[in-house]
């Protein structure tokens, strides 16, 4: 893994493009310095798949972070949760406690307005005694892992042909003002 590779010339890496379990777990292995899970396309993704809304704790993007947060915690990782793309302000309430959050300002002023006090509901102590088991992190066990999972194999599929659009934009940018 190019992190890894990375880490060890002290680079530090934001692992992004992140959706499944699997992929987590290769990232804390190869010791990234920090993951950046999709909250809101998880959400997106499943919203569409079973035509139906999540709220809250029963939201899949939420139930995923909570999964990689417990995870990384109850076996020592140094690699930090940064839960992106939210969809709601429930969302990021649900994940409170999350090692980092990265919030729009429409969804931070929302939080701001509510008279609710927040809540931890992520905490270490309580994930270092979760009943979690290791996930092989293996190239083969992650290539099954990652292709039995649909969901995390369209979306970082299609976030990669994203992105390598965005590169061709980019250069045509760049190379009309040279």
């Amino acid at each position: 893994m190019a992190a890894e590779q990375l880490q060890r010339e002290g680079i530090k890496c934001n692992m992004t493009l992140l959706f499944s379990l699997a992929q987590a777990a290769r990232c804390a292995e190869a010791k990234a310095q920090l993951i950046s899970p999709f909250v809101g396309r998880i959400y997106d993704w499943f919203k569409a798949a079973n035509k139906r809304d999540y709220v809250g704790a029963e939201d899949p993007g939420v139930q995923s972070v909570q999964e990689i947060y417990t995870y990384y915690k109850k076996f020592g990782y140094d690699t930090e949760v940064m839960g992106a793309s939210f969809r709601n302000v429930g969302e990021i309430i649900e994940l409170a406690g999350c090692d980092l959050l990265t919030i729009s300002p429409e969804l931070m002023g929302k939080l701001a307005e509510s008279e609710e006090r927040l809540q931890r509901k992520l905490d270490p102590a309580k994930a270092k005694q979760a009943d979690v088991t290791r996930v092989p992190t293996d190239e083969k066990s992650f290539r099954y892992l990652l292709n039995d999972d649909a969901m995390a194999t369209e979306k970082t599929a299609e976030g990669i042909r994203k992105f390598a659009a965005d590169i061709v934009k980019l250069e045509k940018y760049v190379a009309g003002k040279l």
